[in-house]
């Protein structure tokens, strides 16, 4: 994958979005969104929208729809335009005063084919012409009022946050999961007896259920969209029950099948399952400090790769009360700053050591371009040394607003350093490494045993004691690494008193995060002592 070709392909698909939108009431979802804020920038799109008013609000059911000075709409959208879509489509349209309206949808329109049922054969008559988006047309004219109002649907390829130039993500998929051996008793719910499945390896795309096929060929659709704006035909190679099955439907997917007939390069694409490794997931032992960042800061609302940055040191306030919310964070992504883009892009790749120190470099030589006061010191960095260079810039507009993007980074590096769950990462990666010891000399139950000490409830607990979510990570972790093991009476009793452990230590809390809640509320703490032993069922 070429660093160009990916950040180019959704600057174009973006391209496509903007030559629609000026002095236009802009409707994005959140997946959308986020392909924005990583590929071009959410001012990119103000500017192309043009005039001194915000006009970017986001696709909801309750969503404000446009006044009687905003005629022309604009609604860039990542999914198929069919169901709840279509209906907040039809809402916010006719809350509204519109006489102009275009939707642009991330899905192409075969794939629309597939969703309203339309034969192979029939969709392939259809070459060249688009009926599911000119009824979607006449049905916007109608919301609007009147049919002589203009109307379009089109397609854009806006698959990929282009995070770095060799890293891409797929926020609109991110819900999409392998499946797991409990889902075939689900699929063979809805399968004649003598049809019934046996074994995921079984599966197969007429097997699933019609909302996870489509979902699947969306993202194919999206993989050959990126496939044809590189020139290759693709080889695939599949690792995982669904990864086989979306790796197969790339293979037979009709527009693809046409592209590789004159595509000139070659790819490889290989499709992983994200349970084979929950390792990786759950394990501390990544020495990077984009890791930490993104594992402590909180959550930016409706992004699933990007975090809020406190920007409150660069500010005349004072903001000591921990619990109070940030009224304009910063964040990650600066993708119109190319000093902080080069710094972001080697803080991915370094190890966390060197990372701090790239920090360092940066704001000192920002700082000594601008002829800010700035005062060397070598050694050891720490937070309040780099917070130290961030304040300088705090009374100079002009070199702040300059190098905005390094500041959010460096911000990002002092609260992370700063953090409580920091110090604890090193705990995390102690008790790993002993596990992984202990898993090599004992035996399964051993290890629970050792575990058992620091399973304490809330009134027992300490800031340096692991939290209800962080046990449970640690149990998914050691049930990944122990691979295959043998079940006797030992490990029998020991389970049980993890089980007893675990389920006082979710009792005896004053509150349950969010996450808690759902597990406790959603499956109930009986089936929730079976997850903490079975640990591939966090993940139906």
């Amino acid at each position: 994958m070429s660093a160009p070709g990916v950040l180019s392909f959704t600057q174009q698909g973006w391209e496509q979005v903007l030559a629609k939108v000026k002095r236009a009431l802009v409707y994005l979802d959140a997946a959308c969104a986020e392909s924005l804020h990583w590929g071009c920038g959410s001012t990119r799109l103000l500017e192309a929208v043009g005039g001194p008013e915000c006009h970017l609000r986001e696709f909801e059911p309750a969503a404000v729809g446009g006044g009687a000075k905003q005629p022309k709409a604009v609604f860039v959208l990542s999914c198929l335009l069919k169901g709840r879509t279509v209906e907040t489509l039809r809402d916010i349209i006719c809350r509204s005063h519109f006489q102009y309206c275009v939707v642009v949808t991330a899905v192409n329109h075969a794939v629309h084919l597939t969703a309203n049922h339309v034969p192979a054969a029939a969709a392939a008559e259809l070459e060249g012409q688009q009926p599911v988006f000119e009824q979607l047309e006449e049905k916007l004219c109608e919301w609007m009022g009147n049919m002589n109002y203009t109307a379009e649907v089109l397609h854009a390829p806006l698959l990929l946050a282009p995070v770095a130039p060799h890293l891409a993500l797929t926020p609109a998929f991110a819900s999409l999961f392998p499946l797991l051996p409990q889902d075939v008793h689900l699929l063979n719910s809805a399968r004649p007896d003598k049809r019934r499945l046996g074994s995921l390896s079984e599966v197969d795309a007429t097997a699933l259920t019609p909302e996870l096929f489509l979902q699947i060929r969306c993202l194919v659709s999206g993989l050959s969209s990126l496939c044809e704006h590189f020139g290759v035909r693709e080889e695939c190679f599949a690792v995982g029950s669904l990864s086989r099955i979306i790796a197969a439907d790339l293979a037979n997917y009709a527009p693809a099948k046409n592209r590789r007939k004159t595509a000139t390069g070659r790819a490889s694409v290989v499709f992983v399952d994200r349970t084979l490794d929950l390792t990786g997931a759950t394990g501390h032992h990544g020495d990077n400090l984009v890791e930490k960042i993104i594992s402590v800061l909180p959550q930016l609302p409706g992004h699933t790769n990007d975090v809020m940055v406190n920007m409150v040191e660069l500010t005349a306030l004072q903001n000591e009360e921990k619990s109070q919310s940030m009224v304009a964070p910063g964040c990650l992504a600066q993708p119109k700053d190319a000093a902080a883009k080069a710094l972001w892009e080697a803080l991915l790749s370094t190890k966390h050591k060197e990372a701090v120190m790239e920090v360092r470099r940066h704001l000192v030589e920002a700082a000594s371009r601008e002829n800010l006061p700035i005062k060397m010191s070598m050694g050891r960095v720490t937070p309040g040394q780099l917070l130290s260079y961030i304040h300088l810039f705090k009374n100079n507009l002009k070199a702040l607003v300059s190098h905005c993007g390094l500041l959010q980074l460096g911000l990002a590096t002092v609260q992370t350093l700063k953090h409580p769950q920091t110090a604890k990462w090193d705990n995390f990666l102690a008790f790993e490494r002993l596990l992984l010891q202990s898993i090599g000399e004992s035996t399964m139950s051993v290890v629970l045993n050792q575990l058992l000490p620091m399973m304490k409830p809330l009134n027992q607990r300490t800031d340096n004691d692991y939290s209800p979510e962080e046990l449970l990570i640690l149990l998914i972790y050691i049930y990944s690494v122990g691979g295959e093991f043998t079940v006797d009476k030992d490990l029998g009793e020991a389970e049980e008193k993890v089980k007893k452990a675990l389920a006082q230590v979710f009792c005896e809390e004053s509150e349950l995060s969010p996450l808690l809640q759902k597990i406790t509320v959603g499956i109930g703490m009986k089936t929730l002592q079976e997850i903490v032993t079975h640990p591939h069922m966090w993940f139906c």
